[in-house]
């Protein structure tokens, strides 16, 4: 029976320029490069300067993954955007970049899972395109997490940095198999309860404020390890796969640690998995679609490849994504 599928036709990111790395920042609060290192696997990040907001991030991380599709912004007719750090409480910055891009047609918003973000507007857009809705979509995950940082907590600040990463989604018709290229499963999941475990202390209707990032980061791993390879074991169910026949496995890059205990309780081929929370920290949303784009012009992500995708942020937000590239 055929199935119409998400194929993706374009991969795309933008880095800030300005690196920080573990060094400079030993200069500012109590830390050691050792220290971040041992702990988180993060050696630097970048960090957008001046005028370099996120929908400007998310803008060329755009035009990039247009351009990879060999597509023209017209050819676009939905884009959704996960993001956490936003250029203003409203507008959405989904509609921003779709001006900055010169789109006038189609529909643009923001979705907000935190570090599950990307997935969740894989999943969002995904079903937008199986519907028949749209045609093509623009899945962007962008971050400036710097401008919500506290720079005298040590426990926070070097974990995170900024970036933007875009796939380009196309909807085609398949077999209805998982041998059909596309998103072939999405899973999310979220919990409440754990608010206080990792979250920003201000917000417009709270506070009035825009407020800083707090975060219990034993809570967090305790739960990530969990959540993660439950959610992917449900991936797995609904798809008659398993860890062997994944190609590329592309968890949300919080921290090494997760990372390798995650694909090992999955017994995942350490040789599967894309890392490189060494370079980037912790971009929340943006961390998977930048990992994907490393991997993809680093030339380990071909065509028909089984790609799966894990992410979990505050909320608790968490969810995974099979892709046949």
């Amino acid at each position: 029976m055929s199935m119409r599928r998400s194929v993706v036709v374009g991969c795309g990111h933008f880095l800030p320029e300005t690196i920080l790395t573990n060094a400079e920042l030993a200069k500012r609060v109590d830390t050691s490069d050792e220290w971040i290192v041992e702990r988180t696997g993060i050696r630097e990040r970048r960090i957008a300067g001046e005028g370099e907001t996120t929908s400007v991030l998310a803008t060329k991380a755009a035009q990039a993954a247009i351009a990879d599709a060999g597509l023209v912004p017209d050819d676009i007719d939905l884009i959704v955007l996960a993001t956490a750090t936003p250029d203003y409480t409203f507008p959405s910055t989904a509609t921003q970049v779709q001006a900055a891009l010169g789109i006038r047609h189609g529909a643009a918003f923001d979705l907000q899972a935190v570090c599950s973000g990307f997935v969740y507007a894989l999943a969002t857009a995904d079903n937008f395109l199986r519907a028949g809705s749209h045609k093509r979509a623009l899945v962007i995950g962008a971050e400036t997490f710097s401008r919500i940082l506290d720079w005298t907590d040590r426990t926070t600040c070097v974990l995170f940095g900024d970036g933007a990463g875009a796939l380009v989604l196309e909807a085609r018709e398949g077999e209805g198999t998982i041998a059909d290229r596309g998103v072939l499963s999405s899973h999310l999941r979220s919990d409440g309860r754990h608010f206080d475990k990792l979250y920003v202390d201000g917000g417009p209707s709270a506070t009035m404020t825009t407020g800083h990032l707090r975060m219990e980061g034993k809570e967090v791993f305790r739960h990530a390890v969990t959540n993660l390879a439950d959610i992917i074991e449900e991936a797995f169910r609904a798809t008659g796969l398993n860890a062997d026949d994944i190609d590329l496995f592309v968890p949300h890059q919080a921290n090494r640690r997760i990372i390798e205990a995650t694909a090992r309780k999955l017994n995942i081929d350490p040789g599967k998995v894309v890392v490189t929370v060494e370079k980037h920290g912790n971009t929340s949303a943006a961390s998977i679609p930048l990992a994907i784009a490393s991997a993809y012009g680093e030339g380990r992500i071909k065509q028909g490849d089984l790609v799966l995708l894990e992410a979990m942020g505050g909320g608790f937000t968490w969810g995974s994504a099979l892709i046949r590239w």
